[in-house]
C-alpha cells in the first residue's frame, strides 16, 4: 500500500509529530549528570587512595563500584529514568555501559540462562565491544607501524 502524500505535507506532519527539545537545556542536563557521575567516581578513587590503596587498586575499585551502583539503579528502574532525563550524560560513563548490559539481562531472564541471559545480555553492548576492540587493534597496529618507521 502506497500513500500519495506530497513531500511538503509529509514533512510538516513529521515535524509536528516530533517532540521539540531545547538543545541547550539537553546539553546542560547531560553535562551535569555526566559530571556528577564522574565526581562520584573521583570521590570513590580519593577515598580508596586515602585508605592506602595503590592508584591501580583505587581505579579498579572505582570501576567496580560504579558498575555495581549502575546495575542496582537499573534493577530498581532509576537509571532508565535518569537516562531519559539526562540523555548522553548518563550513557557515556562506565555506568551507561553497565546499564546497557543489565537492562537486557533483566528483560530476558524469563527465557532462561542460555537463551535469555546468555544470548540477549550483550544485544546492545555487543556491537560496542566488537567495534571498540577492533578500533583499538587497528590503532595499535598503526602505532606499531609508525613506531618502526
Amino acid at each position: 500500500m502506497e500513500l500519495n502524500i506530497p513531500k511538503e505535507k509529509y514533512k510538516k506532519r513529521a515535524d509536528d509529530a516530533v517532540e521539540k527539545s531545547d538543545i541547550w537545556v539537553n546539553l546542560l542536563k547531560a553535562f551535569l549528570v555526566g559530571g556528577i557521575i564522574c565526581l562520584i567516581g573521583q570521590i570513590i578513587t580519593d577515598c580508596g587512595l586515602a585508605a592506602g590503596l595503590s592508584k591501580t587498586q583505587a581505579g579498579t575499585t572505582t570501576s567496580i563500584l560504579l558498575i555495581l551502583m549502575s546495575a542496582v539503579a537499573t534493577g530498581f528502574g532509576w537509571y532508565d529514568n535518569l537516562g531519559r532525563w539526562a540523555g548522553a550524560g548518563s550513557l557515556l560513563p562506565i555506568t551507561g555501559f553497565a546499564n546497557s548490559i543489565t537492562s537486557p539481562a533483566m528483560e530476558y531472564k524469563s527465557e532462561g540462562m542460555v537463551t535469555g541471559l546468555g544470548v540477549r545480555m550483550f544485544i546492545v553492548a555487543g556491537p560496542v565491544l566488537v567495534y571498540g576492540i577492533s578500533a583499538s587493534i587497528v590503532a595499535g597496529i598503526i602505532t606499531y607501524i609508525v613506531g618502526i618507521i
